[in-house]
């Protein structure tokens, strides 16, 4: 095995048209602004491909992005990206997965692959550390994830796509392992491009850090900052993302009955908890993986991944469903048919809603799981109703009514947080480039699960989605998992030594002052630095992370994106939770606009000249 020092600064070029392949090489300038993994992927698309591009269509582009962390053993770094143009939201749409292709692509020796044109027929694409070889998948066709990746396992690691992908789901998803590129739809674009999977053969070569003692001084901190951070070394890693359930339901933002409410007497049923004590659960997590949030359990005698929060929230608790072994048997049907759970879940619920009022006829309703196993293999198979159910909730609201029910924003449903009870992840909700993302500045994390920021109040709200905003677009471009930043924000010296009520009067009404005193970004920046041997300061980095998510928006302005889709769902804005005895609904006008003017972006929501200018972005 050879050793790769730093990064091979090498993507592969795919052109599935005409069965080609090319070497993009990437410049240390073009690394150093746009770090790796998410922000990489989107300047080389933005480079390459026209605006107006159909996302189903062959001028789409699906890059595929490993980091520069992936293959160094850094806590937590088996992620990586992928970019595209969404057909469920017709803007740019990115997503994490943890699952082995990433690893696989890395050390065959790529940083990524860029994914072009249209096969005539269906294909599988297996790499090497050579490039490329084209593969016929007509025995592959039809068959779901889990069966595809058994059937290409002699070969390598696959990234695959299900039935649901193939015919055109607009939330189709992408499979490695059990792991998903759930968001957006790029399943769907696979599916169109007539790609069935992609195959990576690795371990051709070793990763290695150009600075190595630099690397492992800043790995034993941030493993150190984990094994003792409350949040990652014992709720997570004990109970996984279901450790917040208990916080979602006592703080009213759980949805439920359709985002009709924001808690449940019956929502304790759902807690991880419970279920780890009721259902035998044991770690099931990405790898390599510090935290240990993934589990598996068994369920009516069935091994089984646990459900993660947002699906127990969206497909239990929203479709007023408590028995975790249903929810379990959905999660499993979605992952194997290939299809995103927030999006089926949104999507049923809504049908569930416009069925009671009589705008569609179906006989799904809430509280009953009688015909969903029905349904979502109606979705995947675009069968009968569920044609256009595989259209997503938007869709189904402007055919038959009842858009101000239908839980979306840009297109894309809401995951499970209500933000009538978390303003400024409310506002994150409406601003967030890929439509309705829980993952975009996690704000119902400040207001909600820590107590950083009164979530009943719009003070200091949009200073810190954009603040996380740009934290976030740097996580997700080294890349690293997001349940890092508990621990490497709240465990370095100055928030770890400071009460909770300094720490809330710091967030809430001097954010400037305390982001200049405390450097949040310090843990992932020095192991970016020591892996690619590049010097970068907080301000450089914190840039990077600015200009990353201003392409994206800037890209989307230019496919449609404006104020009027940066909003929220009519019963956010009009309608309280039951549970709210104030009545209290979202105030995002207000919020919005400051974001607007401390983003640097005209009252349409374009970024403005000037600051594209700043930023080095070509318009």
């Amino acid at each position: 095995m050879q050793e790769l020092i730093g990064t091979s600064n090498k993507v592969l070029e795919v052109d599935l048209t005409q069965q080609t392949f090319d070497v993009v090489t990437i410049t240390d300038r073009d690394r150093k602004m746009y770090l790796g993994g998410k922000g990489l992927g989107l300047k080389l698309i933005y480079d390459r491909m026209p605006m107006d591009a159909d996302p189903l269509g062959p001028d789409n582009i699906l890059a595929v992005m490993p980091g520069v962390l992936m293959g160094t053993g850094a806590p937590c770094s088996g992620r990586f990206a992928a970019v595209a143009k969404s057909p469920q939201t017709g803007v740019m749409v990115s997503s994490s997965c943890g699952g082995p292709f990433g690893m696989a692509l890395k050390t065959a020796g790529w940083d990524g692959i860029l994914i072009k044109g249209t096969s005539e027929k269906p294909v599988w694409l297996l790499l090497d550390s050579k490039g490329v070889t084209f593969k016929d998948a007509a025995d592959l066709w039809g068959k779901d994830t889990q069966e595809t990746q058994a059937l290409l396992a002699k070969e390598g690691q696959s990234l695959v796509i299900g039935p649901a992908g193939e015919n055109g789901v607009s939330f189709a998803n992408i499979a490695s392992g059990e792991r998903y590129l759930g968001r957006g739809g790029m399943g769907a674009v696979m599916g169109a491009k007539r790609l069935k999977a992609i195959c990576a053969v690795g371990k051709a070569f070793k990763i290695v850090p150009k600075n190595k003692a630099a690397f492992d001084k800043i790995k034993k901190t941030a493993t150190d900052y984990i094994n003792r951070n409350p949040w990652t070394s014992d709720g997570q890693r004990k109970y996984g993302t279901l450790s917040i359930v208990n916080i979602t339901r006592t703080t009213g933002i759980l949805p439920v009955r359709n985002f009709q409410d924001g808690t449940s007497d019956n929502a304790y049923k759902l807690t991880g908890e419970l279920i780890r004590e009721k259902y035998n659960t044991s770690h099931h997590t990405c790898k390599p993986c510090t935290i240990l949030c993934g589990k598996k359990g068994v369920f009516d005698g069935k091994e089984m991944p646990v459900p993660e929060y947002e699906t127990v929230g969206l497909m239990g608790s929203n479709l007023e469903i408590y028995d975790p072994v249903i929810i379990a048997r959905w999660n499993k049907v979605c992952g194997d048919m290939g299809m995103d759970t927030i999006s089926a879940g949104g999507t049923l619920s809504w049908v569930m809603e416009a069925t009671e009022k009589d705008l569609v006829k179906s006989n799904l309703k809430f509280g009953s799981p009688e015909g969903v196993d029905e349904a979502l293999a109606d979705i995947a198979y675009c069968r009968g109703f569920g044609a256009e159910m595989a259209g997503g909730s938007r869709r189904l609201s402007e055919k038959y009514g009842g858009t101000e029910f239908a839980m979306h924003v840009k297109g894309m449903e809401l995951s499970a947080y209500d933000p009538r009870g978390s303003y400024g992840h409310g506002l994150s909700y409406a601003v967030a480039n890929r439509g309705a993302c829980h993952l975009s500045s996690t704000m119902m994390a400040m207001e909600n699960f820590m107590c950083f920021l009164a979530p009943h109040t719009t003070l200091s709200k949009a200073r810190w989605t954009k603040v996380f905003e740009d934290m976030w677009c740097c996580v997700n471009s080294l890349h690293t998992c997001l349940f890092t930043s508990y621990a490497y924000t709240t465990e370095l010296l100055i928030p770890r030594m400071s009460s909770w009520i300094s720490t809330l009067i710091g967030m809430q009404f001097f954010p400037q002052v305390l982001t200049m005193v405390v450097d949040f970004s310090v843990v992932y920046r020095k192991m970016w630095q020591a892996v690619t041997g590049i010097s970068i300061s907080k301000s450089e980095f914190l840039r990077a992370g600015e200009r990353i998510h201003v392409l994206e928006r800037y890209m989307n302005t230019r496919m449609g994106a404006s104020v009027k889709t940066d909003t929220l769902p009519k019963r956010l804005l009009t309608e309280s939770r039951k549970c709210d005895k104030k009545g209290r609904t979202v105030p995002l006008e207000e919020m919005r606009d400051q974001y607007y003017r401390l983003r640097g972006f005209t009252p349409e929501g374009k970024p403005s000249p000037e600051l594209l200018k700043k930023l080095e972005i070509a318009a």
